[in-house]
């Protein structure tokens, strides 16, 4: 069996976190497969899945590290076309899904691992997360 759903929700702007952790939960509870797959996409290139604890000071330490680490406004050649070569990158490095296994009807994941669509794009968006479920 599959099952598909969209998610969608408006952000920020950069770096806006929204926890789908819920949501995620909801579309595996209701596809009704026991067993199988959890498949969490972005189709987008400024956008990207991860895991983290929801915890406030967390969540800033998270957008600090990727600041620091793909800074805005180093001279990237792309940055001629649009001026956010650096949401591109940090999308690449973060990446643009995470798959979860669901075993007996539920999504497995840690106590403190929670799902975030992470907003790297200069502006606000509205934006789009595929969640498929594959098993039986």
């Amino acid at each position: 069996m599959i099952h598909t759903e969209e998610l969608r929700f408006s952000t920020k702007g950069e770096i806006d976190l929204v926890d789908i952790t819920a949501e995620v939960e909801r579309v595996v509870e209701d596809s009704e497969i026991k067993n199988g797959i959890a498949l969490v996409f972005v189709p987008g290139a400024t956008g990207a899945i991860v895991t983290i604890e929801h915890e406030s000071g967390l969540l800033e330490d998270f957008k600090r590290a990727l600041k620091e680490l793909i800074p805005k406004g180093k001279g990237y050649l792309h940055d001629r076309i649009d001026d956010n070569a650096h949401s591109h990158l940090r999308a690449t490095l973060l990446g643009s899904s995470e798959c979860f296994p669901v075993v007996n009807g539920r999504l497995v994941r840690g106590t403190w691992q929670q799902i975030f669509f992470v907003e790297l794009d200069v502006r606000p968006r509205h934006r789009r997360v595929i969640v498929q479920v594959v098993g039986e």
